[in-house]
Order: structure tokens, then C-alpha cells, then sequence
């Protein structure tokens, strides 16, 4: 993942995401947020450089929280890509 621009600190990214088996209003306010880090996964990015560049979060004045937040945001995105997903679609009455 090559740096740009490194992104002013955001208070609101949390060092631990809020849970719910269904979309929150976080997950609202951080969805493209999310993106971000599916395409720096995409892009094999390291730990720091997620933490660094999509999060805000210095890994070498934070490391701890640094860690905690990003685990904590992809395993939000992994379930969002297996089932959050599924919320954004539309339903359909059963044929």
C-alpha cells in the first residue's frame, strides 16, 4: 500500500468496534472506512500501514491500541463481507 497523505486523527474510530449481529450505526459511519481496508488487504499491506493510513493511529506511539483497533476493525469487515452484506439487499418475497 503506498502512502499518501496520512489522514488527521479521527476521535471517533474506536480501539474496539462496537458488536452487533446486525449493522450499526457505526458501521454506518465507518463504511467507507471499511472499503479502505478491504482494498489495502487487497493490496497486502502491512499491519502498520492499515493502522497508519486508514485508521489514523500511529503504530509506533499507540502500538497497543494501534493493534487492538485494527484486528478489531477487520474482524468487523470480515463479517461484514460474509453476512453484514446481506442487509444491504433488497428482500425478495419467496417464488
Amino acid at each position: 500500500m503506498k502512502s499518501r497523505s496520512r489522514p488527521t486523527p479521527d476521535p471517533t474510530i474506536a480501539t474496539e468496534v462496537p458488536w452487533s449481529e446486525s449493522l450499526t450505526a457505526y458501521d454506518d459511519k465507518h463504511f467507507e472506512l471499511y472499503l479502505k481496508l478491504m482494498d489495502a488487504c487487497a493490496d497486502s499491506a502491512s499491519e502498520e500501514e492499515m493502522a497508519l493510513d486508514v485508521l489514523g493511529i500511529d503504530p509506533v506511539k499507540e502500538p497497543i491500541r494501534a493493534r487492538k483497533a485494527l484486528r478489531s476493525h477487520l474482524k468487523r469487515v470480515l463479517w461484514f463481507m460474509h453476512e453484514g452484506h446481506k442487509e444491504l439487499l433488497p428482500s425478495r418475497p419467496p417464488q
